[in-house]
Parts: C-alpha cells; sequence; structure tokens
C-alpha cells in the first residue's frame, strides 16, 4: 500500500496512486462468490480452485504482519485494496461534478446538452447525469435521457459524460448512482432503480427492513460488476446532512456492504446560490440546509447540523466529527462538491407552455426549455463547475480513470476557483512518500513531514473576482479501527487542527512544509484552506478548531465572499 519516490516531485498534475481498480481483475472475480464457474475463462477457474485451496484474505493479509499496530480491520482493508489492482501515477487532475438534474427531473428543466455544454465551459472534464429515481423514471425517464447522453458524448468529445440516477436511499437521504459506460449501463440501472428505490418500492420509512433493502441494494451493485454487466459503478451519498436522517450506522452499513461501491458523500451540498439574500437571490438558506428534525432524523445530531458550515456539510465540516469518525476507523470514505444543477440562477429560460406535472408524469420529462424574457434570480442553483468543483487524480482521461480515481480518494475540492491546484503528500524519512487518498508504511520511529504545494489562483473566477487563500489548516488523527463500539458514534477521538497557516498575499506557486513527528501509531492528515473571510470555532471547539467554517446564515449567506477547500485524507501506518 506504499510506494517511494521522492520529495521533490511536486508538479501541479503529477501523483502516484494506488489503485482500487474497479475494472475486474482475475483475482476480483475468481474470489467472486456471485460468479459462477460458468461466468470464468478456464484460466479464472484454475486460479479460483487454487484460491479455494489456499484461501485469498489469508494470503494477502499475511502481507500486512510486520505493520504495527495494524488491526483485524486494517487488514481487511488492506486485502480489498491489494485485489483490485496496481498504483499507477496521476497524470491528471480532472475536474468533475457527479450531481445535475435535466428535463427528465420531475423539478428539473434544462436539456443534457444545456448542463453538459455549461459543464464544459465552466472548465469540467467529467460529469454525471443523475435525474431523480422514482416510478416515472423508473418506467420512462432512465431508457428515455440515455440516447440524449449518447448524442451529447458525441458532440462534446473531450468531456466525460456518464449515466446515473439519484437514488431516494431506503430509510435515508438521496445518493448518487452511476455505472461506467457500456451496452447495459441503461438495464443495469433500471433494474437497480425498479428493484432498490425508496420511492418506488415504498421504502422511505425509518426501519430494520428498508436499511436493509439500501445494503442489498450497494451489494447488488457489486454483483453486477462482477458478472461484468458493466465495467464499474459507485454509489456516493448526496446532501447527506441536510435532514437528519443519514444515522452515523447507516453511513458505516452503506460503506460496509461493499468499500468498491460505497466511496464517499457531498462534503459540500449544491444550491450554493440559494443562500444569496433577497433582491439578488432567493433568500433561503446556503445547500437548502434550512431544515430541522423530523420524524426520521436520527435523535443524536444538533440543531446545528442542519446548517450548512461555510457551504459544507455539518457531517464534514465539523472536525473530530462523523467524517472523522469515519476515518479514525482506518477505511476511506470520501468527499466531493457539486451543483445539484436542477434551475438556476441568473439565467433566462423556463419550461414551455404546458409543459406541467401531468405532462410529465405521462411522458417522463418536460419539453425544452424557451426563452423566458426576463433574469431569474430566485432559483437556487449554478451551472456545473460555475462555484464547485470535485478534482479527481486520474491516471487518463477516461470513464474507467475517473471512477477509479474516486475510489482510491484521489480528491479534493473547492469553491469559488480559490485555488488553481493543491497537492498534498506525506513523506517519511526512510524514502518513502505518499499522496491523497493513498496509505504510506514508515519504519516505526521514522519522521514524518506533511508538504502541501499550492498553485495560488491568478485568473478570474465565474463571479469575475480573483480568490485570494489566505489560510491553510492542517487536521490530523489517530487510528484506531477498534475505538467504535457503538455504530452510532459521530466523533473522533483524537482528530484536530495542529497547523493554521497565514498565506494571505501568497502568489504564484508555493510550498507548505510541516513536520509530523515521528511515526508510532498509525493516522490521518488531511488539509483545508480558506480565503478567512468568515470563521468560527469549531462546533466541538477552539481546543479542536480554533477557527473553522462559520456557521451559514439563512438569508444571508453570500457563497463568493465564503471561499473553502478540503481535501481528502493520507494515512500513515508504522511498520517494525
Amino acid at each position: 500500500m506504499s510506494h517511494e519516490h521522492h520529495a521533490h516531485d511536486h508538479a501541479h498534475d503529477h501523483g502516484h496512486a494506488h489503485s482500487h481498480s474497479h475494472e475486474v481483475d482475475g483475482i476480483t472475480l475468481a474470489a467472486s462468490s456471485d460468479a459462477s464457474d460458468s461466468d470464468l475463462r478456464p484460466a479464472e477457474v484454475t486460479r479460483r480452485n487454487l484460491l479455494r485451496a489456499a484461501g485469498i484474505a489469508g494470503a494477502v493479509t499475511a502481507g500486512m504482519a510486520g505493520m504495527t499496530g495494524v488491526t483485524p480491520a486494517m487488514a481487511e482493508t488492506a486485502t480489498a485494496t491489494a485485489r483490485s489492482g496496481n498504483r499507477a501515477t496521476i497524470r491528471h487532475w480532472l475536474a468533475g461534478d457527479h450531481h445535475i438534474h435535466t428535463q427528465y427531473s420531475s423539478d428539473a428543466m434544462y436539456r443534457v446538452i444545456d448542463q453538459a455544454q455549461h459543464g464544459a465551459a465552466y472548465g469540467l472534464d467529467w460529469l454525471v447525469i443523475t435525474d431523480h429515481g422514482g416510478a416515472t423514471h423508473a418506467k420512462l425517464g432512465v431508457d428515455l435521457v440515455n440516447p440524449d447522453i449518447v448524442a451529447a458524448r458525441k458532440i462534446l468529445k473531450d468531456t466525460l459524460i456518464f449515466q446515473g440516477l439519484e437514488w431516494n436511499i431506503p430509510a435515508a437521504e438521496h445518493g448518487t448512482v452511476f455505472v461506467a459506460p457500456g451496452a447495459n449501463e441503461v438495464a443495469v440501472l433500471k433494474q437497480f432503480e425498479n428493484d432498490y428505490d425508496g420511492s418506488v418500492k415504498g421504502a422511505s420509512g425509518n426501519s430494520p427492513q428498508n436499511e436493509a433493502l439500501a445494503v442489498a441494494g450497494i451489494q447488488w451493485l457489486g454483483k453486477q460488476v462482477d458478472k461484468r454487466r458493466v465495467a464499474d459503478a459507485l454509489f456516493l451519498a448526496n446532501h447527506p446532512a441536510r435532514n437528519g436522517i443519514d444515522s452515523p450506522h447507516e453511513v458505516r452499513a452503506w460503506r460496509d456492504a461493499d468499500p468498491r461501491i460505497a466511496v464517499g458523500w457531498e462534503g459540500a451540498p449544491g444550491h450554493q446560490a440559494a443562500g444569496l439574500p433577497a433582491g439578488y437571490g432567493p433568500g433561503s438558506a446556503r445547500g437548502y440546509y434550512g431544515n430541522g428534525p423530523g420524524p426520521n432524523s436520527f435523535p443524536g445530531y444538533p440543531a446545528e447540523s442542519y446548517r450548512s458550515w461555510g457551504g459544507f456539510d455539518w457531517f464534514t465540516s465539523t472536525v473530530g466529527g462523523l467524517w472523522d469518525s469515519l476515518l479514525a476507523e482506518g477505511k476511506p470514505w470520501s468527499i466531493s462538491a457539486n451543483s445539484d444543477s436542477h434551475v438556476n440562477w441568473g439565467t433566462t429560460s423556463r419550461r414551455p407552455d404546458g409543459s406541467d406535472s401531468a405532462s410529465f408524469n405521462a411522458n417522463g420529462r418536460y419539453g425544452d426549455p424557451v426563452y423566458a424574457g426576463s433574469l431569474n434570480t430566485t432559483a437556487g442553483d449554478f451551472w456545473p463547475g460555475y462555484y464547485s468543483r470535485t478534482h479527481v487524480g486520474a491516471t487518463e482521461r477516461s470513464y474507467g480513470a475517473v471512477m477509479k480515481g474516486l475510489r482510491n480518494g484521489r480528491v479534493w475540492v473547492d469553491h469559488g476557483a480559490l485555488v488553481k491546484s493543491v497537492d498534498v503528500r506525506v513523506v517519511s524519512s526512510d524514502g518513502g512518500s505518499e499522496s491523497l487518498g493513498g496509505t504510506l508504511k514508515a519504519k516505526k520511529g521514522s519522521r514524518i513531514s506533511l508538504v502541501v504545494t499550492i498553485a495560488a489562483q491568478d485568473v478570474p473566477n465565474w463571479s469575475q473576482f480573483v480568490p485570494s487563500l489566505n489560510r491553510v489548516d492542517v487536521i490530523r488523527g489517530a487510528v484506531d479501527p477498534t475505538y467504535v463500539t457503538d455504530r452510532d458514534t459521530w466523533k473522533a477521538p483524537d482528530t484536530k487542527v495542529i497547523e493554521q497557516t497565514d498565506t494571505s498575499g501568497r502568489t504564484g506557486t508555493f510550498q507548505l512544509r510541516y513536520d509530523l513527528g515521528r511515526v508510532e501509531e498509525a493516522f490521518y492528515v488531511r488539509v483545508r484552506g480558506t480565503d478567512a473571510n468568515r470563521s468560527q470555532p469549531g462546533y466541538l471547539g477552539a481546543s479542536i478548531d480554533p477557527a473553522g467554517p462559520a456557521i451559514d446564515v439563512v438569508g444571508d449567506a453570500d457563497p463568493w465572499v465564503d471561499l473553502w477547500f478540503y481535501t481528502n485524507p493520507v494515512w500513515v501506518v508504522p511498520t517494525r
């Protein structure tokens, strides 16, 4: 799980990755209990017989025997990693958005090509069309949208356009589900939606049976990959804290159901324009995070969890909170930032006359938008790429590489083009180095350094000003896979901000170096940055986060004056 290279290799678009490839290799397929012998090539049948005799988990886990403090849970994670592919060099940071709606959603209006053209114009390399799951979409929309996606792929040859859907997770919130393009992309999505969507199945309520259906849906997606029906599939939870109904134990259950499929959540929701003050905006809550507890909400979440903080979801923005609680178990969980585009602020289009809910239910779509003759200042969304971006480290510009990068956790996210690029590496005195999503194995007692290379923004963003990165924060947490005895735990016992660096006035490409001391126990480190316009002590107190994002004010949360970037973690594990 480690890779050695020199600490000075800090080109903007280069890194090193260990792969969690979901392009099914022979070992994964042969080890799969779902794939029958008839599904395998002769060589794979032979390999399966060998695995049955020897035991794949034992063979791979044995390779971690020299790692200090490694528990069976961490070894299991390493086993999954080792099964899934080889390390590869990051050659591109590809910006994208995995949460976008079209005229095939009952509450949206744009064509696929409208969303894709704007995404490409605003700098996105990849995007996912995720119309709402439900009876009409399952019956009509999932089929009807595909020709539009295929056509857009031909028109915008340099933009990777995935087909997905927004899953009504049984007993929980929404989530993005998408698959790699191929002959069965529609068939797999349609079967998944009909069999596992909470709305279609009447399984929205909070019950053990509905929670089990969500787990079964994730596992079913993994089986479709094992059977080679699709080359890859991913699930990420959307706006997870918005209604308080994604309980900690449900998130852990999704993650553990199939870590190849369930890889993360929106660290920052869409609808970022919703907080623009009335007069030139909707005057609502940023991200539409303006709700409170309901009958299905988890009672352990405080009132503050229903608000965004600096435009980010409380699960992610709270240092030592639920995201860190998941990471402290030593299991990957990624973040993203997306538009959730339905109807966009500042546009001049509308649905055509006669295109109402009745016609939508009958036809599975609204008519193509028409010119409205007026400016929409009450919509809460931005076009894809206009404000929020998810940057994925990829070996090449391909669908498979984007999905692999998401699974690997090679991800950082930003708002308002706060910076041009971020490179995060941990380096050990014994010569090892790893980047975002990676695990550095270092000899116990070796000294660990964190190297953060940032290219400051030098061109205007889409609100026509050049953002200024004025502070960078380093967050560190211990890894102990045994600390969670209650799966509804949402606090990490050790995670805190360990450094805050004033970067105001820094231009060009600059590097920040931090001494993390000598490694004795497993830990992770992650980084965030801000324009520092709005800060307050974190929810868990100033001793944990002295100056984190401020809670957003409902009706007065201009997103352009409160910009942040967040990175995924890098892990460090000592060896003997």
